[in-house]
């Protein structure tokens, strides 16, 4: 399909832009029943796919500073299956860490490998956004990775999907946590959720019911398609994962025709990485520093180095 909608002169990049990339990568270790990409194995050709894809985005944000000087870039890598188990990914996280015009590199993960990798990054842009999914892994093997991560230094999130019987391991999982790190809580999807039981996901996670309900959106003004950009592993870049029309592509700049800012053309929103940047929930506020890895300002005051970047305070 190609890219559709207005077309004017080309634009420059905004002073900060935020790129959501998700590759071909849809393999995964766990086996989670709420996930259609469980225990998903990827074949070699894919992997060679993902891997070249992710080396060519990731040297168009290494160019960045030169092809549009005066832009800020924050990552966010949202691979339908675990990225960290792959080598290529760790070593994208590193390098573009490293780089002076990124101001944030994040990447959603399991945590299921290893961490000590992290050390080569620059921590003060590089960043985790972690899901813990009881039954998929011992309380005391996530904990002591989630513990050694605050040894290092890492800024990083903690989360749970909120199905009824992770309750009990979310509880324990937030009493035993550094204070400092947040626990977020994803309304599992489909479900409905009495007054009582949001009660109890909200005494873990203050801003649960966000997720609670999904958001009207049509119509409302949101930062994707302007200073937010979903990118495929082709380059293909969309105001955000869930709405399909193409803007253009990344490498060939066409996209730079298309992007402004924009009302949303879907009827709700119901995922974090889409409503958070729907300007009508003031997100940004909450969340001021720490969008791309889901850290809120409150939390990040209480711990050094989580403090908020420049261009989000």
């Amino acid at each position: 399909m190609g890219a559709t909608g207005p077309v004017g002169p080309a634009r420059a990049l905004p002073p900060h832009l935020t790129l959501l990339y998700r590759g071909p990568l849809a393999s995964c270790d766990y086996d989670c029943p709420y996930c259609p990409f469980a225990k998903r194995r990827d074949r070699p050709e894919t992997l060679r796919a993902d891997r070249a894809a992710l080396e060519r985005f990731t040297d168009w944000v290494a160019d960045g500073e030169r092809e549009h000087p005066g832009t800020r870039i924050s990552v966010l890598f949202t691979p339908w299956g675990e990225g960290l188990v792959r080598s290529w990914y760790r070593a994208a996280m590193v390098r573009l860490s490293r780089l002076p015009h990124v101001e944030r590199v994040a990447v959603q993960t399991n945590l299921s490998g290893r961490v000590e990798w992290l050390a080569d990054c620059d921590l003060g842009s590089a960043a985790l956004w972690t899901t813990y999914h009881p039954g998929q892994v011992a309380h005391e093997r996530f904990l002591a990775k989630a513990r050694r991560l605050a040894e290092l230094g890492v800024r990083f999130s903690v989360g749970v999907v909120g199905e009824p019987d992770h309750l009990a391991a979310a509880r324990r999982m937030r009493a035993a946590l550094p204070g400092e790190v947040y626990l977020w809580v994803n309304a599992a999807e489909g479900r409905t959720y009495t007054d009582d039981e949001a009660a109890a996901w909200q005494e873990l996670d203050p801003h649960f019911h966000y997720s609670r309900h999904p958001h009207a959106s049509r119509g409302l003004p949101c930062r994707t398609g302007d200073s937010v950009l979903s990118v495929d592993g082709d380059g293909n870049v969309r105001r955000c994962h869930f709405v399909d029309t193409p803007l253009g592509n990344l490498y060939d700049g066409s996209f730079l025709r298309r992007t402004g800012p924009r009302a949303c053309p879907l009827t709700s929103c119901d995922c974090h990485i889409g409503y958070v940047h729907l300007e009508s929930l003031d997100l940004y506020d909450v969340f001021r520093g720490g969008v791309v890895e889901r850290v809120p300002v409150e939390w990040a005051r209480t711990h050094p180095s989580t403090e908020p970047s420049p261009s989000q305070r």
